[in-house]
């Protein structure tokens, strides 16, 4: 399934788009798109993870995921035309028609979507497309060199950031590039109280006296479901009670362990930060075992925890991808190109018959 070709130019994978499953090459949004053009918009990452052994792709956690959605988009006023169960079905049928048998993301954004100039969230058209692709890691999984960015988490009173705002990630970009344009892997951002945030992407927790430790909602940090996981998993598999707690920019400097968490990030442990090692500069036992248990958990190795998985081809029959070929063209409407296919299924028939 890997190409070096744009999603945006390959026609033997399915997006969807305003309630159609299209040949990704046929999905367009308009240059002047609101989102585009002042980053309305409200997303989500979500990790599919395959299991060879059982032939399985596993998608982890996809209700929290759009639960999380929807409150993003309440907060910015978009309305997702689709229910939890129904963004669900799309998701798992998404992964089934791109024939994805590998890791992979999904990602899904509700945007405004009209094509005008003039900046504010009421009376716009909102749309919703999502997508899946294959994904490795999205920053190293062995050992981060993190350095503490002189750039601010946004406030919440000003972006907010318990919503997954695509805007809001100009803010994480600036600290990622001054990062790594200095040498280091990944930021660790603080609060413009000088408390420690997050990563430019992640939660951040740190072991300290024993004691896992980690921001809590009121410093600005985006609410994660991988955050919660952890939590979860410290408390049932290592009788660890985490400690949600304002952090102080020095105690990156003493904790004898430290880790970041997110769906991209999955567990990925700091080494080093501003070039004091962390620990004795190596991943730490806790961080250690934390990953080995989030990746039997995420890959259905552990049954106590298969609440948390959605599979992908254990659902259904097993059946080819089936690309949505051309057919005639016909005058465009918003988020086409002008461009038709033959009728694909709409979510309702989001699992049709093998074949």
């Amino acid at each position: 399934m890997s190409s070096a070709a744009p999603l945006s130019q390959r026609s033997d994978m399915v997006v969807f788009l305003n309630g159609e499953y299209l040949p990704a090459d046929q999905a367009r949004v308009g240059v002047l798109t609101h989102a585009l053009s002042y980053g309305t918009g409200v997303f989500e990452g979500i990790r599919g993870y395959w299991n060879a052994e059982t032939e399985e792709n596993y998608l982890f956690r996809l209700r929290e995921h759009f639960e999380r959605m929807h409150k993003s988009a309440r907060i910015l006023q978009i309305k997702i035309p689709h229910t939890v169960d129904e963004l669900i079905e799309i998701a798992v049928e998404l992964v089934r028609r791109n024939g994805l048998r590998e890791n992979c993301y999904v990602k899904p954004l509700a945007y405004k979507a009209d094509e005008t100039i003039g900046v504010k969230l009421h009376d716009l058209a909102d749309h919703f497309y999502m997508l899946a692709v294959p994904m490795g890691d999205y920053v190293s999984t062995t050992g981060l060199r993190c350095g503490v960015s002189s750039w601010r988490r946004v406030d919440d009173n000003m972006i907010p950031a318990r919503a997954k705002v695509s805007g809001a990630y100009v803010n994480s970009a600036f600290a990622k590039t001054e990062a790594q344009q200095s040498g280091f892997d990944e930021a660790i951002m603080l609060t413009s109280e000088g408390h420690v945030s997050e990563g430019s992407a992640e939660n951040i927790f740190l072991l300290i006296n024993n004691e896992l430790v980690t921001p809590p909602p009121s410093e600005n940090i985006l609410l994660g479901v991988t955050r919660d996981t952890v939590m979860q998993i410290a408390r049932r598999e290592m009788d660890r009670i985490t400690r949600e707690r304002v952090v102080d920019r020095t105690e990156l400097y003493i904790a004898d362990e430290i880790f970041l968490t997110g769906t991209g990030a999955q567990i990925a442990p700091v080494i080093e930060v501003d070039h004091r090692p962390v620990g004795a500069g190596k991943i730490g036992p806790l961080g250690g075992e934390m990953q080995r248990l989030y990746g039997e958990i995420v890959r259905g190795k552990k049954p106590e925890y298969m609440e948390w998985l959605t599979p992908v081809y254990g659902s259904a029959p097993k059946r080819v991808p089936m690309p949505v070929q051309a057919d005639v063209a016909h005058n465009g409407h918003n988020g086409h190109n002008g461009v038709s296919v033959q009728k694909p299924a709409k979510v309702k028939a989001a699992r049709p018959a093998a074949q």
